[in-house]
């Protein structure tokens, strides 16, 4: 069994932002469950448990979206402007939301 959690770096990521919003009081742990559960649940999902962090971060969106905090075209405008930025960040830098050519 591999003691690692997370497999790629956005797992621990999406994994922390749930419990810090939560520390915050944007939701109830019992609230994120159930969210959760609806993901894991849906039909397509792969049995064996590897798309369990994909589940996450779709109910991370919908917690957002259910409390007002942010609309999937927010969402999404988001995600667009980190891969531009990525696309314009010379190899070797770090990817900043600040070298979004749009922005």
């Amino acid at each position: 069994m591999d003691p690692r959690p997370f497999d790629e770096p956005w797992q621990a990521e999406a994994f922390a932002m749930v419990v810090a919003l939560h520390e915050r009081g944007l939701f109830t742990w019992p609230e994120w469950a159930e969210m959760l559960s609806q993901e894991v649940k849906r039909p397509g999902v792969a049995a064996d448990g590897s798309d369990y962090y994909q589940c996450w971060l779709r109910a991370l969106e919908r917690m957002l979206a259910a409390k007002g905090i942010a609309g999937a075209s927010d969402i999404d405008g988001l995600a667009a402007a980190w891969q531009r930025a990525a696309h314009a960040t010379p190899h070797g830098k770090p990817i900043l939301l600040e070298n979004d050519p749009e922005a």
